[in-house]
């Protein structure tokens, strides 16, 4: 079983680390919901793979207590929206990854409008800005329930939203450094060679 004291892993990795059509989709995934790694979509891949098993060994089961089974797992679902109303087990098999994102604090409070990014919505909830019923939440990944859907502002005083584009707009611009202008070097003619002098010979008769 393990240490109780210590976490356990609540995700599994893919089995095929390097697949490209997977690798582009969760680039795009993290991109879409503003997600700070790769983690949080096993995460979510793995509770919705959790739900959908449990659908199968209900569909499955044949015992007297599979009726209330089935409506309860239904109604665990119905809860956090991931299935609506009159939902059937099928649905439960239906259940996407993008559907258990869309659950997320973070996303729901991009697009309520209390952030103008997903990014900047996760700053907000891990800066403690967001509270959810009254009381503050700093989790960007806590699934929201139907109920508290409703309850979700801040927590103290608003926060000033710019835009996107204001954002851009401020940002710092990077200077490209300053070139000085090269100083031309003047050409140098080459030196005329001096001719050697032979050493002079005494004349004849000179002491």
């Amino acid at each position: 079983m393990g240490d109780p004291r210590k976490p356990r892993k609540k995700y599994s990795t893919p089995s095929h680390p390097y697949e490209k059509d997977r690798i582009e989709e969760e680039n795009t995934l993290i991109k879409g919901y503003g997600l700070k790694n790769k983690r949080e979509i096993w995460k979510a891949e793995s509770q919705i793979r959790k739900y959908r098993t449990l659908a199968r060994q209900l569909q499955a089961d044949r015992g007297p207590t599979a009726d209330s089974k089935k409506t309860e797992l239904v109604a665990k679902l119905m809860s956090i929206k991931l299935v609506g109303g009159g939902a059937t087990l099928d649905d439960v098999l239906g259940l996407t990854v993008t559907n258990f994102l869309d659950r997320r604090l973070q996303t729901i409070v991009f697009k309520k409008g209390l952030a103008t990014t997903p990014k900047q919505a996760r700053q907000f909830i891990v800066h403690g800005i967001i509270s959810v019923s009254g009381r503050k939440v700093t989790v960007p990944g806590y699934v929201v329930t139907a109920g508290e859907e409703e309850k979700i502002g801040y927590y103290g005083k608003a926060p000033q939203l710019k835009p996107p584009e204001a954002a851009v707009a401020e940002a710092p611009v990077e200077k490209a450094p300053e070139t000085k202008p090269s100083v031309p070097v003047p050409e140098t003619k080459p030196s005329v060679p001096v001719p050697e002098s032979k050493p002079s010979t005494p004349k004849e008769g000179s002491k």
